[in-house]
């Protein structure tokens, strides 16, 4: 079910173990190119191409695109209150990790009437997409609004896929946590296509085009993101999810095994990664997970996942060389089962979860952290959605005439060296008589 790539007695540079790294590339190229054609049809159509992609995609047909107040209302009535308990308890604490990441301004003062201010301003309109297709995601309505509201966005649109069992509607537990958070411009729209209607903007549907758009799916809307980058702000792409386990012989074979079907359920795509110095964990991790797999609600899935080129059991010689492969891979989820863990040497992750004790899952849903992270290898230069998503650092300048004298000859001195005079004749205007 999971191959093995056995890596021991091998020295490789970090270009070298990047090739070895499992992926499945083919398929995220073909999502990039047919993401980028859904776009354009999106902009250049607009609601039309919503329709058709509705129906190609969802087989839903002459549903409403903007969800009615009515509809959100009456999924928060009917939402169970179990669920809604446990949204709840998610959102305070969501909530609460997100506020710690907004900054303070600062002010740092040069000299005498020399001060530079340092300020985070939100963004002000941004699309969040909840994927809605092979599973249903209100926590993902969680990690994403929450963030947005925490810094100060006061522009919310959320897009979910129509959903054929209910009637071209989003899934109604999505539609009762978005009206418990608030939100009230809810689209029925999926894929590639949400992304593009959300940056673009339909004005049919009175959609207007957003500054920033964030939220995880597979790869056609990780690729999408790709698409619109630079017309809007983006996230990381967050796309077709990954995890890998980082084990030795001190870890729980079954854990570890639970673990990996627990991420490739989500998707045939799915990513499921063990790293371990152990031959005789692999072979007992092996021995847990075909039952398991096989028992599970969506073992078809799951087998997909396990056996496509994107997963495997990884051998290694040692600890480090364990590190140096995880550094590589930079998975979106990182696990680490060992004995002596060392997370602060694990500097490539989406979110690092440390100890048999804090698995994916309960980051996905209740440990405060956010779910929303980097795919793809981006986590090496990319950070999961948080409210610094949504804010601009921006610079306040404040000089009085005296700390701009203070600089003056040295900004003429610059300005000459670059060719450039009138810019220190710009200084020099301010003190003639």
């Amino acid at each position: 079910m999971l191959r093995t790539i056995d890596l021991r007695g091998r020295a490789l540079t970090p270009a070298e173990l990047l090739a070895t790294v499992p992926r499945a590339e083919a398929a995220r190229t073909e999502a990039l190119a047919t993401a980028a054609h859904i776009v354009d049809d999106v902009a250049a159509r607009g609601e039309t191409a919503l329709r058709e992609q509705a129906s190609t995609f969802d087989g839903v047909a002459g549903h409403d695109i903007r969800v009615p107040a009515a509809h959100l209302d009456e999924a928060l009535e009917t939402l169970d209150p179990a669920v809604r308990a446990a949204l709840e308890q998610a959102i305070e604490r969501v909530r609460e990790a997100s506020a710690a990441q907004v900054p303070a301004p600062t002010v740092t003062q040069l000299g005498p009437g020399a001060r530079v201010t340092q300020r985070w301003q939100p963004v002000r309109r941004v699309g969040l997409y909840v994927p809605g297709g092979k599973a249903v995601y209100p926590s993902s309505v969680v990690m994403n609004v929450v963030p947005a509201q925490v810094a100060g966005v006061s522009e919310i649109a959320l897009a979910s896929p129509p959903q054929r069992a209910f009637g071209g509607r989003v899934h109604p537990v999505i539609l009762g946590a978005a009206k418990l958070l608030g939100v009230t411009e809810v689209y029925a729209m999926g894929g590639a296509g949400a992304i593009g209607a959300l940056a673009h903007g339909v004005a049919s549907l009175g959609l207007e085009p957003v500054d920033v758009v964030t939220g995880p799916g597979n790869n056609f809307v990780a690729a999408a993101k790709r698409a619109v980058a630079g017309l809007v702000g983006t996230d990381s792409e967050a796309g077709a999810t990954e995890i890998l386990v980082v084990a030795d012989d001190s870890a729980d074979a079954r854990l570890v095994a639970v673990d990996l079907i627990s991420q490739a359920e989500h998707d045939e795509q799915a990513s499921a990664v063990l790293v371990t110095t152990s031959e005789q964990l692999a072979a007992g991790v092996l021995e847990a997970i075909a039952p398991r797999a096989a028992a599970t609600r969506h073992a078809e899935r799951v087998a997909a996942a396990l056996a496509g080129p994107q997963s495997a059991i990884v051998l290694v010689d040692d600890l480090a060389a364990a590190t140096a492969f995880s550094n590589a891979y930079a998975p979106e989820h990182l696990e680490l089962h060992l004995a002596d863990p060392r997370p602060e040497e694990f500097v490539h992750a989406g979110a690092v979860f440390v100890g048999a004790d804090s698995p994916v899952s309960l980051g996905d849903y209740l440990a405060g952290s956010n779910h929303v992270l980097p795919t793809g290898g981006q986590a090496r230069y990319s950070a999961g959605l948080s409210a610094a998503t949504f804010l601009r650092p921006q610079q306040v300048i404040e000089y009085d005439r005296d700390a701009l004298a203070a600089v003056h000859a040295a900004i003429v001195t610059l300005a000459e060296a670059e060719a450039l005079p009138a810019h220190g004749e710009a200084i020099t205007a301010r003190f003639e008589d």
